[in-house]
């Protein structure tokens, strides 16, 4: 299978990077590079890509109007997007995360996380650059902290286990190793997470995490 990704990104030198990187990866292609939001609602909605690698500050319409365009709450058939930017501010995060893209890097992340975050979007994971994940949990963690609604159906405490793990950017796989279990486990427990807390994806998942202190 070759992962088909959109690039949106306002400089030139930004998409000819990324472009470069993803079209070497011998599962991976480009099949779009633009250079503002307006072109990458079009081109997504004419192509559907695989996955869509956004910048958030773009002409016409910025990373995280597009994200919610293409992705957010209420979207048919949404898309997978992932969010690479320079700004690591807290309410850039937070509202790419909300506004439904399942990862958030820096440019700086480098190449490895860039092809890993395509990856994990398209196998339904999530990847969070790490110092953006501490970040969060030091600043936007605490004035949230208990303002999230609580499901009807309470999350048992291997549920919690599994949602804080997420929540601080780990992987399906990771999940698996740190908590002793299987990977399918992993998944069930997500699947029962995400019905609980009517979450479309696990941003989704780590936003409540925040927001409702299980994260602190």
């Amino acid at each position: 299978m070759t992962i088909r990704v959109l690039i949106a990104d306002d400089q030139e030198l930004v998409r000819t990077g990324f472009q470069m990187i993803l079209d070497a990866q011998p599962d991976m292609e480009v099949v779009a590079a633009v250079a503002d939001g307006a072109a990458a609602v079009a081109e997504a909605r004419r192509l559907r890509p695989d996955v869509c690698l956004l910048d958030i500050r773009m002409p016409k319409l910025d990373g995280l109007e597009v994200t919610r365009v293409l992705a957010g709450p209420g979207v048919d058939n949404p898309m997978r997007v992932v969010i690479v930017t320079t700004f690591d501010l807290d309410e850039y995060v937070y509202g790419a995360l909300r506004a439904g893209a399942t990862g958030f890097l820096l440019k700086d992340s480098g190449p490895t996380l860039l092809v890993e975050a395509i990856r994990a979007a398209v196998t339904g994971d999530s990847l969070i650059s790490p110092s953006v994940t501490v970040r969060l949990l030091q600043h936007l963690a605490k004035p949230k902290q208990g303002t999230a609604l609580q499901p009807n159906d309470p999350l048992t405490e291997r549920e919690l286990d599994v949602v804080r793990l997420v929540a601080r950017g780990r992987t399906n796989h990771e999940v698996a190793a740190e908590l002793f279990v299987s990977l399918s486990t992993v998944k069930t427990h997500l699947g029962s997470i995400q019905a609980k807390l009517s979450a479309r994806n696990r941003g989704e998942i780590a936003a409540w995490a925040w927001e409702s202190g299980v994260v602190s």
